[in-house]
């Protein structure tokens, strides 16, 4: 039997066994499954020799992104919740291993070295913080790409649904709404948002609340385009926005906050971020920490381990970064002189945020290939997909914490939280 017709038994044999409810066909030609519903095409003849090769997360990305890995009739999503029933690794050990070695010998000595799939991942991936070659790496792809998944506002976090019925648009601005409250913003007060984005914390909350705003980035396309839409607003004479790192301000701020950028920093210079933070915060103001989390797992060596799903992120989309556990934020904001008032996980929020974002973009995908590439276009519909389905199920977590800087007597928040629901 040639190598062709063993790599189809293994595939054959392996789908089989799990028994997912959506379709599957092979680069023969041959379909395995329903015939109706998603279909998970495999186009490269050497797929089983790639797997067998280097069986790993990131040959399955690889594969994704060249196509070798493709979706007709349905989604990414459609897959997932069509997926075998039951844990993976244990339908895995119910395989005929003793068919399968037959056949994977051959397979694997078959496989001819081939070129490479673009080169999509960060340099200095593992490393502990992301510097200013990381951050372009994320945030510069093309303001123009990040258009055509983001809201109006551009809002690059997660949203806020105070109904989940409502689209992106409406949970973007409720969710600027939300961190207003939270903040509890007055005219004439002076805000920085740290890692301002495209600017639309600040736009909102001085065309609102009526406060000065200040902006710090490391991203040069996204700092250019917040300017000219603070320009179009008529707003140059009350918001600033420097490509500047935090640790580097001076002043100091009644308000402050981070949204989507403590992920950035690595865990080792949690420290100093918090220190910088309340050096720059007035006394009695009030910081509001919007970040992603992980789950603690019992003991820190367990919790920080960056299992595959994790390192595959941070190699291909978010070189550097490093999440901690809502544990740990509280735990530093407290050593570094903040009294802790709130923590709300929006988990079921940034899941379905990541979900409209993947949907927006396949619906413009002709453009984002236009814009970017396939290969990365591929990869970010990937991103978004997989970021949906992990806190969809709990894997990783979102907080919004309210910390004021501890002093003497009482703090300025009000005595309830009915003022954020009026």
């Amino acid at each position: 039997m040639d190598t062709g017709k063993r790599a189809v038994r293994i595939v054959r044999t392996v789908i089989e066994t799990l028994k997912p409810a959506f379709a599957v066909r092979l680069w023969t030609g041959e379909r395995i499954g329903p015939a109706a519903g998603p279909v998970l095409v495999l186009n490269d003849k050497d797929i089983v020799w790639r797997a067998l090769r280097r069986p790993n997360l990131s040959t399955l990305i690889e594969m994704w992104v060249s196509k070798a890995v493709d979706v007709e009739g349905g989604t990414l999503f459609d897959l997932f919740e069509r997926r075998a029933e039951g844990k993976l690794r244990a339908k895995l050990k119910t395989l005929p291993k003793l068919q399968l070695l037959r056949d994977l010998p051959a397979v694997l000595i078959s496989g001819r070295p081939r070129a490479g799939p673009a080169d999509l991942a960060g340099r200095d991936p593992f490393a502990s913080g992301s510097n200013a070659e990381a951050i372009r790496h994320h945030y510069d792809i093309s303001n123009a790409f990040y258009r055509l998944f983001l809201d109006e506002r551009m809002v690059y976090s997660c949203g806020y649904f105070t109904d989940f019925a409502n689209g992106i648009d409406q949970a973007q601005t409720d969710k600027l709404e939300h961190i207003c409250r939270k903040l509890r913003l007055k005219p004439g007060e002076r805000l920085l948002d740290i890692g301002c984005g495209w600017g639309a914390m600040l736009i909102y909350a001085a065309k609102h609340y009526g406060v000065t705003g200040h902006g710090v980035s490391l991203s040069e396309r996204q700092t250019e385009l917040a300017r000219e839409r603070i320009r179009a607003e008529g707003l140059e004479d009350r918001i600033t926005i420097e490509i500047k790192s935090y640790a580097d301000l001076d002043g100091s701020f009644d308000k402050i906050c981070s949204i989507g950028m403590f992920e950035h920093l690595g865990i080792a210079n949690h420290a100093a971020y918090f220190s910088a933070v309340r050096r720059l915060l007035k006394p009695d103001g009030i910081y509001l920490h919007h970040a992603i989390t992980r789950r603690s797992k019992g003991t820190m060596r367990r919790t920080l381990r960056k299992g595959a799903e994790y390192r595959a992120l941070i190699k291909y989309i978010f070189p550097g970064g490093e999440l901690d556990t809502i544990g740990m934020t509280l735990s530093g904001l407290e050593t570094h002189g903040f009294l802790v008032y709130d923590a709300e996980n929006l988990r079921e929020h940034y899941a379905r945020t990541c979900r409209l974002w993947a949907e927006r973009l396949r619906d413009r995908f002709e453009q984002a290939i236009a814009e970017v590439g396939e290969p990365r276009a591929r990869l970010w519909l990937l991103y978004l997909t997989g970021c949906s389905i992990t806190f969809q199920r709990g894997s990783t977590q979102i907080f919004q914490t309210v910390a004021v800087r501890r002093g003497k007597g009482l703090s300025i928040l009000p005595p309830t939280r009915a003022d954020l629901y009026r």
